[in-house]
């Protein structure tokens, strides 16, 4: 099922190759599930005063809900403008503001020296592309959380599967969990 996964969103990158846009090719906007989202930050072990950088941030649920159900500083990198307006609109419209942004910014320029844990979820191509970025970037003990796609050559620290369910897409999911 993962592979027919990796295939539909292979389908959609490659598809529109000549007209896609940056973010069209690292991942087309495919929320994570919230049960996805809440074993993602689970398996972070967020801590206070924490930062978590969420690479390709979407509609902002990863930094929406690490700011307000844990506490912790979250920034979410995403290019989409629709996106990147909708989800700052909800983080001011809940207050979290002080803990909670989203830079409209190439995930791969993306500040990551403070992070604590990085979120993502991107085709293969784009973890491939990530992955010495990450290796150089990261500081010792940083917790790298990766849904439904693995990095090449990184050995997950664990690998969380998530059997389909009603509040699921009606697809399988797997979270990576990678310490630096």
């Amino acid at each position: 099922m993962r592979f027919a996964l990796a295939l539909f969103f292979a389908a959609i990158a490659f598809g529109a190759e000549s007209a896609a846009t940056e973010a069209e090719r690292v991942a087309p906007y495919y929320p994570s599930p919230r049960a996805v989202v809440l074993e993602m930050l689970d398996a972070a072990e967020l801590q206070p005063g924490e930062l978590l950088v969420d690479l390709g941030s979407g509609d902002g649920r990863i930094v929406i809900l690490a700011a307000r159900d844990y506490g912790v500083r979250a920034v979410g990198y995403e290019l989409e403008d629709s996106l990147v307006r909708s989800s700052r609109r909800q983080i001011d419209e809940l207050g979290l503001s002080e803990l909670a942004q989203i830079r409209q910014q190439d995930l791969f320029t993306a500040e990551l020296a403070d992070a604590d844990v990085v979120t993502l979820y991107l085709l293969p191509r784009a973890m491939k592309r990530l992955e010495p970025i990450l290796q150089k970037t990261l500081k010792p003990g940083a917790r790298v959380i990766a849904h439904d796609f693995a990095f090449p050559n990184w050995k997950p620290e664990k690998t969380i599967p998530i059997d389909d369910d009603q509040e699921l897409d009606g697809l399988p999911h797997t979270v990576y969990v990678y310490k630096r």
